[in-house]
């Protein structure tokens, strides 16, 4: 919702459904170069990064977003224009983290501004490349999740009894994307403009810091860098697509037996990939298709895409009698009545790390038993309990991890909390977990039972919603108002001096969120009245992030500044101003150091 809601602001709703439609009918795209440097597109690029947590890292010339809100729009716009006209991204800032099996995972970190400038690319990119992808890729794209993935397994599981799996581990599929042939599927997706594939081909070719220039690979962490994965793997998905799903039969078959009994009397290899990112399944009916398709795949990643798979990794499963691993989840065909259905459950490799992680959290509190270690430990098991419930035994699992850590848990938090049910519980927790299982109270809050959660239905993804459609949109969110976008579109024209783009892009969110009502009166405002009031004047120490601005009418706006007492009571009486309305006037006034008004 608030993706959409950023495109309605800076007025690109209509510019992206545009590219999408297009790239539906294969129409090709020379001049998208000026899309992506448009002012409207990198103000929203801004907006963006400024929402992502990953804004406050610094890259190698140890800047974040908190350098970029100080300087006007007008500055970065002219910044960004400027740079892409002979672009070169600055050295990548290289940061190792630590995988689940103990090694590391390498991440490059771009400089801000150049996370801005992928930003703004991916945004107009995006649209396109979604018209090609497959329905059953999952990952890093819109509206689409992991449950989503695990969703069409266990249906594929279910109602198609497929009952072997091909996993395929590819070598290292981040460190060894081909920049060549990557810049021939941009081009095949219809991305003709030689400007933008210039740029776009130097951004995965950008110099690490103390490791020097890649010749292949794209980066962990970039921006962009999920969109260009998934387009290297959309031949993947296509192909195996094309080869039993799409694989088109005359209609004469199709018509006496079914499309998909017609199938059967061929040679064609029956299975359906399920992918999320580099991590990818392919379900079969038997052994001897499984191992076809083994080999299929292994060739069609080496000789067409350039990529190794992992021997030891890539296997071939019975689901009937082993479990298969995906996305932290364990998968197996278990019998119930007269047929198999899927058991799902978290992998133990996980388990043993969300032990350690919960450990961590629990010592913490020990050691500091605060309100805000308290809410951090719910924080951690709620989010935890969001991710895993989708598999059909996670209260089983939970339940075993709890047992396991309720003497570490019991004798650190015995000295410092209260044991027992909780007695008038948050909403929060009311709304989650049980009262009738015992937990700690810490500092007045009660921490989240780790044992005490339940299965909810994986459900799959409706192809109807869509980001790029009117039809789609209308599932997912309301539009604004058309007088409030209205009003909108015309603030985001005006031209303030001297106003940092933080305190131009948190003024439209304010009248937004507001609905383009004043603060104090609740009058409904045009552009031309509006005016974005500091509650905390910045000579007071305020700034311009969001929760100082107030929307107000210019006029009541100039009455919290007046100090001449007679004008301002003249003006109350004009205005009409209520009691209530001036008792918040006189609030904003004591903020700004200034005397009440009678």
């Amino acid at each position: 919702m608030s993706t959409l809601r950023y495109w309605d602001y800076y007025n690109m709703t209509e510019t992206f459904t545009e590219l999408y439609e297009k790239a539906s009918n294969n129409d090709t795209f020379n001049n998208i170069y000026d899309i992506i440097t448009s002012r409207e597109n990198i103000l929203l690029a801004f907006r963006t990064i400024k929402s992502n947590k990953g804004s406050k890292t610094p890259g190698t010339d140890g800047k974040t977003i908190d350098n970029i809100k100080e300087i006007t729009e007008n500055e970065l716009v002219s910044v960004i224009q400027t740079k892409l006209e002979n672009y070169q991204p600055k050295k990548v800032r290289r940061k190792w983290i630590e995988k689940e099996n103990g090694k590391l995972r390498p991440l490059g970190i771009p400089s801000i501004l150049d996370r801005i400038i992928q930003q703004c690319f991916k945004q107009v990119l995006e649209p396109i490349a979604e018209a090609y992808f497959y329905k059953h890729s999952y990952g890093f794209r819109p509206l689409r999740s992991t449950h989503h993935a695990m969703a069409r397994i266990q249906f594929l599981i279910n109602h198609a009894q497929l009952h072997y799996v091909v996993d395929v581990d590819i070598k290292g599929f981040f460190d060894n994307v081909n920049h060549t042939l990557l810049t021939k599927q941009l081009w095949n997706l219809g991305i003709h403009d030689r400007k933008v594939i210039a740029c776009v081909s130097k951004m995965p070719k950008a110099e690490i810091d103390k490791e020097g220039i890649p010749s292949k690979g794209v980066l962990q962490g970039g921006i962009l860098s999920t969109l260009l994965s998934n387009v290297v793997l959309n031949d993947l998905d296509q192909w195996v697509a094309g080869q039993w799903e799409f694989f088109p039969l005359s209609k004469n078959y199709k018509s006496k037996v079914g499309e998909r009994y017609a199938k059967k009397r061929t040679n064609l290899k029956e299975g359906y990939l399920v992918r999320y990112a580099d991590d990818f399944k392919i379900l079969c009916r038997d052994g001897k298709t499984a191992q076809k398709w083994y080999h299929a795949v292994r060739l069609y990643l080496k000789e067409r895409l350039k990529l190794d798979i992992s021997p030891e990794k890539s296997q071939i499963v019975n689901l009937r009698k082993r479990e298969s691993e995906f996305l932290g989840f364990t998968i197996k065909a278990n019998v119930k009545r007269k047929k198999r259905v899927a058991h799902t459950g978290i992998k133990r490799r996980k388990q043993e790390k969300l032990k350690e992680q919960a450990k961590v959290h629990i010592q913490r509190i020990k050691d500091s038993p605060t309100t805000q270690n308290a809410l951090r430990f719910n924080s951690f098991v709620l989010g935890i309990h969001n991710y895993f419930n989708r598999a059909t035994h996670v209260n089983l699992e939970f339940s075993r991890i709890a047992y396991e850590l309720k003497a570490f848990l019991y004798n650190r938090l015995r000295p410092v909390g209260k044991y027992g049910h909780p007695i008038n519980p948050s909403k929060v927790y009311k709304k989650f977990y049980s009262t009738q299982v015992k937990t700690f109270k810490i500092d007045g809050v009660h921490l989240f039972p780790i044992g005490d959660v339940k299965t909810v239905n994986a459900m799959n993804f409706s192809p109807k919603l869509s980001l790029y459609t009117e039809e789609g949109r209308k599932k997912i969110y309301d539009k604004l108002k058309p007088n409030v976008g209205l009003e909108i579109s015309r603030l985001l024209k005006a031209k303030i001096p001297d106003r940092t783009v933080e305190y131009m892009d948190n003024r439209i969110s304010r009248f937004s969120m507001k609905m383009g009502k004043c603060e104090i009166t609740g009058w409904t405002l045009t552009a031309n009245e509006v005016h974005c009031h500091h509650y905390t004047p910045p000579h007071l120490g305020g700034t311009d992030k969001f929760n100082n601005l107030r929307i107000l009418h210019k006029d009541i706006h100039r009455i919290i500044h007046r100090k001449n007492t007679d004008i301002i009571s003249s003006e109350i009486q004009k205005f009409e101003l209520t009691d209530s309305m001036i008792n918040k006037l006189n609030q904003y006034r004591m903020e700004c150091g200034l005397e009440k008004v009678v």
